[in-house]
């Protein structure tokens, strides 16, 4: 994807909101965090990223970061890193973010909620394998817990320690005594997050700038 110097002509945003699902608006506003960010150059290290305060503290900090340079979540089909992220793939990864708006249909929000659980499983699948462990399991449901607001950090840790003994229990039951447990595979990592209402919590802080109101 080529970089964009300076703030992308009428066209170019046409194109973007077509991709990502923001509005030209949101486009600008984005383009102008982008360039304080990376100081005015055309692209996006990880080092630019460590000076954001609001992601100091996050204790999924450094998958946020890399999900920004990971090929898999631009809606290529690529894999592999990169180590300079031009704004069109910085907009794209910050899309995953952005909730879903409330004109919808049944279709488009199930969609919707399948691609934010694919780069949520890619965030914590770090060697592309196609699985996650049980530990990464619990860490993904503690997080989706937590950010409802309605349950206790403590209540919410306790309820993913539960959920993640609860698939080992199912997994390995199933197992033969020589048969290694490979992990959770994406079909998987579906199934057991069903019942998660996951399109509105998925949103991070990022410069000052909250994503859920990133919503037509």
């Amino acid at each position: 994807m080529g970089a964009l110097q300076s703030a992308p002509a009428q066209p170019e945003y046409r194109d973007l909101a077509d991709k990502t699902g923001f509005s030209y608006e949101q486009i600008g506003v984005l383009h102008k965090r982008f360039k304080q960010l990376s100081h005015n150059e055309p692209t996006l290290r990880r080092d630019h990223f460590s000076a954001i305060p609001d992601l100091a503290c996050n204790p999924i900090r450094a998958q946020i970061i890399e999900a920004f340079f990971d090929r898999r979540n631009y809606r290529q089909n690529n894999e592999g890193k990169v180590e300079e992220i031009s704004f069109e793939e910085f907009l794209v990864v910050m899309s995953h973010f952005r909730p879903p708006s409330m004109n919808m249909t049944d279709e488009q929000r199930e969609s919707i909620r399948k691609e934010k659980l694919r780069f949520l499983f890619n965030m914590h699948d770090t060697d592309n394998d196609g699985t996650i462990t049980l530990q990464e399991y619990r860490h993904v449901v503690e997080e989706l817990l937590s950010r409802s607001g309605a349950l206790g950090k403590e209540t919410a840790k306790s309820i993913a320690d539960a959920a993640m003994l609860e698939v080992a229990s199912i997994s390995m039951g199933h197992m033969e005594p020589d048969e290694f447990y490979e992990g959770i595979t994406f079909e998987h990592f579906l199934k057991l997050l069903k019942g998660f209402e996951i399109e509105s919590k998925m949103n991070i802080r990022f410069l000052n700038m909250d994503t859920t109101t990133l919503c037509k």
